[in-house]
C-alpha cells in the first residue's frame, strides 16, 4: 500500500520523537545534543531548498496574477482590505494572549528559579526600530537582492510594480506573462520533489529537539505548555471558525485541506515550510491564485497569529515569573506596541523572542528571564507556527470572499498525496 505523504510525516515525526528520547536518556546531555544535530542535517536541507523555491514561486504567480487584473485600483483595493484584516487578527491575538495569561497565571502557579543576572540567552537578530526604518525596509533596492536574500515583503513590492506594468503594456507583455506561468508550474514540480524530503526533515528535527531537550521538560514545564496550547487551541476553533461562520466559509474543509501545511508547520516548528503546499491547497479550496500570491506573502510579515499571541502570553509568564504586577494600563501599552515592533520580523532568527526581550525591558524585567521559556521554546514554537498557518488561510478565505472570487469547494475535497 502506498503512503500519502501525510502519512509519512506523522511516521518521521513518531519516529523522531523515539529515537530523540533514546538518545536523551542512554547519552550524556553534550553527546545527546551533538548526535541529534547531525540527524538535523537534512531538516536544515529541506529548509533551505523551500527557501529556494519560495522567492521564485511568491514572484511568479504575485505577476501573474496581478498582470492579469491590469488596473491599479484592484489591487490598491485588495492591498488596504488585507492590511486592514491583518490587523484586526493581530489585536485578536495579542487580546487573546494577554487574557490567557491573566486567567491561566502560569508564572505563579509553581516557583521558577531566576536565572542569574548576566545569564547568555543567545538571542541575536536585528530588530526594526522605528516606523521610518519600517517603512524604508518595505521598498527594496534591489530585486536581484531582495530574491537572494528571501525579503518576502520586498519581493511582493517588486512583483507589485512588475505585475502592473506588464497589464499595462498589453500585447507585448503576454509573451512574459506566459512564460512566467510557465515558471510557477515549474517551481511547482519541483517543490513536488522537495517534499519527498519532508518526512525524513520532520525526523531529523523531532530528533534534535527532544534529544537536546528530551520528554522529561514536557513534564516540568507541563501547565505553562497546556495553558499557551489551549490558547492557540481557543484563538483556532473559535475565534478563527467564528471569523469562518461569520464569512460563510466552510472552516473544518478548510482545515482538512489544510492538514498537510498544518502538520508540517507544526513538525518543523517553521510556517515557511509549507508555503508552497498551503498555496496548492487554497487553490483546491476556490481561491483564485490571484488573490492566494497576494495576501499569503505579506502573511508571512503581517499576520503571524500563534507568534501574536506567543509575545503577549510569554511577557505576561515572565512578569509573573519575576514577581511583577502589570496594570491594566501597562497590558494595553504592552499590547500597542507590539502592533507595531511586531510587524516585519519574518525572517529574523528567534523573532518573538527577539521581539520578546524588547518588550520586556519597557517593564524593566532582566534579559536573561528569558532562559526560563528556552528550553521549551521550541516546543511551543511547533504550536504558533502551525496556529500562524491556519490564520494565514482563513485570511486569504476571508479576502476571497470580499473580493467575490470564492469558489465554494466540492465535497468531500480530494486532497493529493
Amino acid at each position: 500500500m502506498k503512503l500519502n505523504i501525510t502519512t509519512k510525516i506523522v511516521i518521521g515525526f513518531t519516529l523522531g520523537v523515539i529515537i530523540g528520547q533514546i538518545l536523551h536518556s542512554t547519552s550524556d546531555p553534550a553527546t545527546a545534543a551533538e548526535i541529534g544535530n547531525k540527524f538535523q542535517i537534512v531538516s536544515k536541507v529541506f529548509l533551505k531548498l523551500i527557501k529556494m523555491i519560495v522567492g521564485p514561486l511568491v514572484f511568479s504567480t504575485l505577476v501573474v496574477g496581478i498582470a492579469k487584473l491590469g488596473d491599479f485600483k484592484v489591487v490598491g483595493r485588495i492591498g488596504i482590505k488585507t492590511l486592514g484584516y491583518f490587523y484586526f487578527a493581530t489585536i485578536l491575538s495579542l487580546v487573546v494572549g494577554l487574557v490567557v495569561v491573566n486567567i491561566t497565571r502560569p508564572g505563579t502557579i509553581q516557583s521558577w528559579p531566576r536565572p542569574a543576572s548576566g545569564t547568555s540567552i543567545g538571542i541575536e537578530g536585528k530588530k526594526l526600530n522605528s516606523v521610518e526604518e519600517f517603512i524604508l525596509h518595505i521598498f527594496p533596492d534591489s530585486a536581484f537582492r531582495a530574491l537572494a536574500e528571501n525579503e518576502i515583503l520586498q519581493i511582493v513590492v517588486f512583483s507589485l510594480f512588475f505585475g502592473i506594468a506588464l497589464g499595462a503594456i498589453g500585447e507585448k507583455g503576454k509573451g512574459l506573462m506566459k512564460a512566467l506561468d510557465a515558471l510557477s508550474e515549474l517551481v511547482f514540480k519541483m517543490v513536488g520533489y522537495v517534499m519527498q524530503l519532508a518526512p525524513y526533515a520532520v525526523l531529523g528535527a523531532m530528533t534534535a529537539v527532544v534529544a537536546a531537550k528530551g520528554l522529561e521538560i514536557l513534564v516540568s514545564y507541563a501547565y505553562l505548555l497546556l495553558c499557551f496550547y489551549g490558547g492557540l487551541l481557543f484563538f483556532v476553533f473559535v475565534i478563527l471558525a467564528g471569523i469562518c461562520t461569520f464569512m460563510r466559509i466552510p472552516f473544518f474543509k478548510l482545515l482538512a485541506q489544510m492538514k498537510e501545511s498544518l502538520l508540517l508547520s507544526f513538525s518543523t516548528a517553521s510556517s515557511e515550510a509549507s508555503l508552497p503546499q498551503q498555496i496548492k491547497a487554497l487553490e483546491k479550496f476556490g481561491i483564485s491564485p490571484r488573490i492566494i500570491g497576494f495576501v499569503l506573502p505579506l502573511g508571512y510579515s503581517f499576520n503571524l497569529d500563534g507568534s501574536m499571541m506567543y509575545m503577549t502570553f510569554a511577557t505576561g509568564f515572565l512578569a509573573q515569573a519575576y514577581g511583577v504586577t502589570l496594570t491594566l494600563e501597562q497590558q494595553i501599552l504592552m499590547l500597542l506596541t507590539l502592533m507595531v515592533t511586531s510587524k516585519g520580523i519574518a525572517g529574523v532568527p528567534r523573532a518573538s523572542l527577539v521581539v520578546i526581550a524588547g518588550t520586556m525591558a519597557m517593564f524593566d524585567l532582566p534579559p536573561e528571564g528569558l532562559a526560563l521559556i528556552l528550553g521549551v521554546d521550541p516546543f511551543l514554537d511547533m504550536g504558533r507556527s502551525a496556529t500562524s498557518v491556519a490564520g494565514n488561510a482563513v485570511a486569504t478565505c476571508v479576502i476571497s470572499k470580499w473580493e467575490g472570487d470564492f469558489v465554494k469547494p466540492a465535497d468531500p475535497i480530494a486532497v493529493e498525496d
